[in-house]
């Protein structure tokens, strides 16, 4: 059995797909690390979800997380062969929020509720900090502007699908208090 450990990172560097060799503190390897934890929190959410057409929504969007992943990956300056984020993968994003849409929202949204709901909005605040990571990389390097917009869609469908979940669920929506 090969080895799963190389031994070449002990001293806080890796190797980004073009050969480069850089700080695991980059902030290319910061997108890059949040994209995989979202890819992760969007495989919980799916362990909790009961209903066919998010389970397809949210493997559609772990699907396309990987050319994400993959793509950031991908040393500045540097030619890989790695997948690249399209307008496709953006609309296919849209598509699927306008499919999911829970209707009017007229309050604030509690990011809690069933472990359905909870999950998908712990995703969702995953996909933020990754938008933003990604967003501090391109104000360094350059970021395909379609990856940028598809996180920030992401970030929205994730939204849309624990809105949808709990008024499917029957699960009253609780507003927020406000203290001083």
């Amino acid at each position: 059995m090969a080895r799963i450990y190389t031994r070449t990172g002990d001293k806080g560097e890796s190797t980004l797909m073009g050969g480069v060799r850089a700080s695991k503190a980059h902030a290319r390897f910061e997108a890059m690390g949040d994209v995989d934890e979202l890819n992760a929190a969007i495989g919980v959410a799916m362990a909790a979800q009961a209903d066919p057409k998010v389970l397809d929504i949210l493997r559609r969007t772990q699907n396309a997380l990987f050319t994400v992943g993959a793509e950031l990956s991908v040393a500045s300056g540097k030619r890989a062969n790695v997948p690249k984020v399209t307008p496709d993968d953006v609309k296919a994003l849209e598509g699927a929020i306008d499919a999911m849409d829970p209707g009017k929202i007229t309050e604030f949204i509690m990011p809690r509720g069933s472990m359905a709901v909870a999950t998908l909005h712990l995703a969702r605040t995953v996909a933020r900090r990754a938008e933003r990571h990604a967003v501090a990389l391109s104000k360094r390097e350059t970021v395909n502007p379609e990856l940028l917009r598809y996180l920030n869609r992401l970030s929205s469908l994730l939204f849309t699908l624990a809105v949808w979940v709990q008024r499917n669920e029957g699960t009253p929506q609780e507003h927020p208090t406000y203290s001083r």
